[in-house]
């Protein structure tokens, strides 16, 4: 049926036409919610692959870290002993051919691989095994730390703390001597809240090669910590930000959406990633008192620990040097991205609030954290005027400044 016109002139569509500007619509609609869906599905397969190349990563770091403590076990002592050998028999020889008058023999001072000239064939292969271990030698931040873990114990001599301090825990160690100085309900099960952020960086820093490798900040991870209450470092959706910026932005302003993008980065879910910190905790010696379900300090029933073991976590990650500086930092400034040209300034105010007390020394690192059911806490560690090490953790104090004014009072009571 034709078009044709109404009494008024204007052109009036058959049915024929309606029906068939009806059914273009209707595909249209149709192929814009496939290709939506195609979208959706090109986003989900994108996140498996990631998920599966940070999966191929720890499965190969590991697998790589078990393949060098092989080779530190037996392949580095047997070339000790095989250089050693090289060089006493080349001595040796040098000797005999001495008494016997022989011409002199000449070596290349220039080198120094067991005792032999760079032609000499055991020379070039043992330069070569050597290449070869340097090449499968995961060097993580810090290095490894070969530190037993710290143990102290309390003796006759151990002062009790009570009405002295704000807090309602709290404990004080002399680190050269193993000693707990002072103490009040040290080994009481508490909640750690963001104290748990200082084996978060420990575990993250162990498990990291590249700290100029980027990671995307998701919404997930941002509302992760917005919908817990958590304080934020500041980064946003769709932020590009450094593996360094993310340390610092874990420890300065307790960010929770750092230290959950450190634990998604390295373990490609913070699931994956709190396995790795329980393991870290029962390598410390620490799992029939501490126990996490979250790297970022969250409240939880499974959650928990005591000052005394975040006393010993503190000193395992003040062993690493690469922990050690993002500890100690008063303040930081991020990378320039697209979000924040300029970067972000980050601040430490328990070290900022501190440094200007009377403490008989000096304090280097500290974490603080905050949950109702912990109050106002921290974790420090301080040296004397000998750099002599001390750690103090103090737990459920009234405000920040009551926190703050427990270990400075701690400090110049202990310290000489």
């Amino acid at each position: 049926m034709a078009s044709r016109r109404d009494e008024a002139g204007n052109i009036a569509l058959s049915a024929e036409e309606i029906a068939a500007v009806l059914a273009d619509a209707y595909y249209d609609v149709d192929r814009i919610r496939q290709h939506s869906d195609e979208d959706d599905a090109a986003a989900e397969r994108e996140r498996e692959v990631r998920s599966a190349r940070r999966r191929q990563r720890m499965k190969e770091m590991r697998r790589r870290k078990k393949q060098q403590e092989l080779i530190r076990k037996l392949v580095i002592p047997g070339i000790v002993v095989l250089a050693v050998a090289v060089l006493l028999i080349g001595k040796g020889i040098g000797a005999l051919l001495k008494r016997q008058a022989a011409p002199k023999i000449t070596y290349d001072s220039s080198l120094n691989v067991a005792g032999c000239t760079i032609d000499i064939p055991i020379a070039a292969q043992i330069q070569d095994t050597l290449q070869e271990l340097n090449a499968l030698t995961i060097q993580t931040l810090g290095g490894t730390n070969q530190n037993a873990p710290l143990r102290a114990d309390a003796d006759e001599e151990t002062k009790p703390l009570s009405d002295e301090l704000f807090s309602t825990n709290a404990v004080f160690i002399d680190v050269a001597e193993g000693r707990i100085l002072a103490q009040k309900d040290a080994k009481m099960r508490i909640a750690p809240a963001s104290m748990t952020k200082i084996l978060t960086v420990l575990v993250a820093a162990e498990h990291i090669t590249d700290l100029d490798d980027t990671f995307g900040i998701t919404r997930e991870i941002t509302d992760y910590g917005y919908s817990k209450g958590c304080s934020s470092a500041g980064f946003e959706i769709g932020e590009t930000v450094t593996i360094r910026d993310l340390f610092y932005g874990t420890v300065l302003p307790s960010g929770a959406e750092a230290a959950l993008a450190l634990a998604v980065y390295v373990s490609g879910s913070q699931e994956a990633f709190v396995e790795l910190m329980n393991e870290k905790v029962a390598e410390l010696g620490l799992s029939e008192t501490t126990h996490f379900t979250n790297c970022v300090g969250v409240h939880e029933d499974a959650h928990y620990s005591t000052v005394y073991d975040i006393a010993v976590i503190l000193k395992a990650a003040a062993d690493n040097s690469f922990c050690r500086e993002v500890l100690s930092a008063h303040r930081y400034t991020t990378s320039a991205t697209e979000k924040h040209e300029e970067g972000l300034n980050l601040s430490n105010l328990f070290l900022r609030r501190i440094e200007d007390k009377d403490t008989h020394g000096e304090v280097l690192c500290a974490k603080t954290g905050f949950v109702d059911q912990s109050g106002n806490c921290a974790a420090s560690l301080g040296i004397d005027k000998n750099g002599r090490e001390y750690i103090c953790v103090t737990v459920n104090a009234i405000n920040k400044w009551r926190c703050v004014e427990d270990h400075a009072a701690l400090y110049q009571q202990f310290l000489p």
